[in-house]
């Protein structure tokens, strides 16, 4: 059975965006989900119509992931980053840079994103952090709709982890 569960989003400060989602699933199944290429290029897909063509993660402290979606339009944007802190399977610790590519659009310079993945008897409770340079940055994030996007890829983990339970 899926989650019915939403996210919350809050902003405890001018630089911070938190997001807080369950999961329905292990923590150790919820952070393969996040770090596992062939699993998150089939849910962190955002609103329908967008595939993610490039994941590439090396999961490790100092490696590197890449991550780029299409939309049916064939327009293109993508994320860049650097791991800092891998802890299997509780916590990640990441960078992460915006390419605007064809959809346009700033965020800003690098932010550090900051993911706790905490047991809660079989569910998941993940905390993600994601601090910016300046409210500007924030701010700027925030208006292109990623809380929305993620809440939908969220739905899509929900509904891929049900199967595995």
């Amino acid at each position: 059975m899926t989650s019915c569960r939403k996210s919350t989003v809050s902003l405890p400060n001018d630089f911070d965006v938190v997001v807080i989602r369950d999961f329905d699933a292990p923590r150790e199944v919820v952070f393969d989900a996040w770090t596992k290429p062939e699993i998150v290029s089939r849910w962190l897909l955002g609103p329908p119509g967008w595939t993610m063509p490039v994941c590439e993660i090396d999961l490790k402290v100092g490696g590197k992931f890449r991550w780029r979606w299409r939309n049916e339009a064939g327009e293109e944007f993508g994320f860049v980053g650097e791991f800092r802190e891998v802890v299997r399977p509780s916590r990640i610790v990441h960078t992460e840079i915006y390419d605007p590519g064809d959809v346009g659009g700033d965020m800003g310079g690098e932010c550090l994103v900051t993911a706790v993945f905490a047991d809660m008897s079989g569910a998941t409770r993940q905390t993600m952090t994601i601090h910016y340079q300046s409210k500007a940055d924030r701010d700027a994030a925030l208006k292109t709709g990623m809380t929305d996007g993620m809440e939908q890829s969220f739905e899509k983990l929900d509904a891929l982890l049900a199967p595995l339970l």
